[in-house]
């Protein structure tokens, strides 16, 4: 047995409570080494020998690693266990707390050897929002949504033109209005939650560079019509998420604009990272022009960082998250930049708002692993980009195998609580990247595929406005591009429709029932969803046809019992 490869962790994502009276455990063991589990528990102020035994199940196989799991119940909220272990060479272990021994049933009465769980806690307890179960968000980028109320619009502003490809500083009317006379058609399409880029007042058409926090952007309109977005939207069943940057304010805000002009002598002075006076000219260091006066997001001039260990940059950000769900009723916030904020500041951030509404949603825009963020004290979930673009190394650049997929996605799986995993934002594409049309090289097939591959993981799946239209679009700007509504129920919107109607009418089992992840001796992706149905989703990602007799409950390419290269099926049992 490899005994260095033997992993488990108490209080983490290896250990984690249910509810009062269960717990989830994992433990992790070199790939196809070990044959069986055992792990004995009982209460902590009980003796080992009363320890009852459950024979783990193998959750799953990733690169180096197979996963194996367990739910344990804790009549008393306490609980101390520890695994037996039987390698497929015969070896025989106790993988405990302080030691791994050799297996004697003695040894088992060893109460060091138990892994202890002191007090199942409620308030620990990582608690995610009910209703994300039944959500589908729907990315709206506002300057290209809809252009709802021409008195609005920006000084020479672009015809709305889908085809067009826009440059970094065009502008093309997209408002509020706009989305508020689309809200039925969203409706219709099926979506449950809408995700708004930043909507306050900014000089750019992302609004990425925050002037002023409290404001709607007037080229989208006015607080009035915002607030008539979210009653119209929460009538809908919708929930609302705004995007904020407190990473950083645009160079036009009035906190930086006296920092230009008053230097040391400024206010605002220790509400940013600076390193010297004058701030300008800004030197950028990546084009060689020396050390920059102050510190910015991605050698941004247009950006400078906020210091958000300042108590009063805290008080100030604070203010402005609270405000929109005070007198908004917004239901969530997406967080950008959020890995490079610091930790105190947001376990603030995540307190006041669970004050106003304990079912809040909190996401943030990381790249990387997010564990650190995701222990109950900060965020429910983020960007599941680490997840999201190894499906599209498989289906789009075939970077990775069928079995490589499998393994990569199932250790992520690993890296999290099952209940952060339910709570992740799933998207294939947004305002940052390539759309998936583009990337599928205009393979609407390969795309709706791609797109039903993500709408069968854990965690919250996320579209961006016109994937239902079958809109292209390569890298920002290019992603950005008017919405065109010429294609309001055509086929692929149609299509969309009809997969998001099964993720919601499946939801309880897709977000919340276990999932494997696996490749059948013929090829084919498979996806097992479990709960009180089971799910089995096939996807061809080959060049051939493969033969497959099923009774599909939604499919793609499927005839005749051939699934056909870009097609997918699923099937429910009861």
């Amino acid at each position: 047995m490899q005994l260095a490869a033997l992993r488990h962790r108490t209080e983490s994502e290896d250990c984690f409570v249910i509810d009062h009276s269960h717990l989830k455990i994992r433990l992790h063991t070199a790939k196809n080494d070990v044959q069986k589990v055992i792990v004995h528990y009982t209460d902590n102020y009980l003796p080992p020998e009363k320890a009852e035994t459950f024979t783990m199940e193998k959750i799953g196989s990733g690169q180096v690693s197979d996963h194996w799991g367990a739910t344990l119940s804790a009549p008393y909220h306490r609980i101390k266990y520890t695994f037996e272990i039987i390698a497929t060479d015969g070896s025989h272990v106790i993988f405990g707390d302080r030691s791994i021994e050799s297996f004697t049933t003695e040894k088992l009465k060893q109460d060091g050897l138990y892994f202890k769980v002191p007090y199942f806690h409620d308030i620990d307890r990582i608690k995610t929002p009910a209703w994300l179960k039944d959500i589908v968000w729907y990315q709206i980028f506002p300057e290209r949504f809809a252009n709802g109320d021409k008195s609005n619009d920006p000084v020479n502003v672009k015809a709305w033109n889908p085809e067009d490809h826009p440059g970094r500083e065009d502008f093309y009317g997209g408002d509020l209005q706009g989305v508020l006379d689309h809200l039925d058609d969203l409706q219709n399409l099926g979506v449950t939650g809408l995700y708004f880029c930043p909507v306050f007042k900014a000089s750019s058409n992302h609004k990425y560079d925050t002037v002023d926090y409290l404001q709607i952007d007037p080229a989208f309109g006015d607080k009035d019509l915002f607030a008539k977005v979210v009653n119209e939207a929460h009538k809908r069943g919708m929930k609302v998420m705004l995007d904020a940057v407190f990473n950083h304010l645009g160079d036009q805000s009035m906190q930086w604009q006296d920092v230009v002009k008053n230097g040391e002598k400024s206010r605002f002075k220790d509400w940013f990272h600076i390193n010297s006076y004058p701030v300008e000219p800004y030197q950028d260091p990546s084009q060689g022009q020396g050390e920059p006066p102050y510190e910015t997001f991605a050698f941004e001039k247009h950006m400078p960082k906020l210091n958000t260990a300042n108590p009063e940059v805290q008080d100030f950000l604070l203010e402005i998250a609270t405000y929109w769900v005070k007198y908004f009723d917004i239901d969530a916030w997406r967080l950008d930049v959020a890995n490079e904020v610091d930790h105190h500041f947001w376990k603030r951030f995540h307190d006041e708002l669970i004050k106003i509404k304990p079912d809040f949603y909190i996401v943030g825009e990381i790249w990387h692993s997010a564990r650190p963020w995701l222990k109950g004290d900060q965020f429910t979930g983020v960007m599941n980009y680490p997840y999201t673009l190894q499906i599209e190394d498989h289906f789009f650049s075939h970077k990775l195998s069928e079995q490589e997929l499998s393994s990569h996605l199932t250790d992520q799986l690993m890296l999290y609580p099952d209940m952060v995993n339910q709570a992740m934002m799933n998207m294939l594409d947004s305002h940052d990247t390539a759309r998936i049309l583009t990337l599928a090289k205009g393979n609407q097939d390969l795309t709706l595929q791609a797109l039903a591959y993500e709408f069968l993981q854990p965690g919250v799946p996320c579209i961006y406005y016109g994937t239902e239209m079958g809109m292209s679009g390569d890298n920002d700007p290019d992603c950005r591009k008017p919405m065109d509504w010429s294609k309001l129920g055509g086929p692929v919107w149609k299509r969309v429709q009809e997969l998001i109607k099964f993720r919601r009418t499946h939801c309880a089992t897709l977000n919340q029932g276990t999932i494997k992840l696996t490749v059948t001796d013929n090829g084919l992706l498979k996806v097992t969803r479990s709960g009180s149905e089971t799910i089995n989703a096939y996807y061809n990602t080959t060049k051939h046809e493969i033969k497959l007799e099923k009774s599909p409950t939604l499919s793609q390419n499927y005839t005749a019992s051939m699934l056909e290269p870009d097609g997918f099926l699923i099937e429910v049992q009861d």
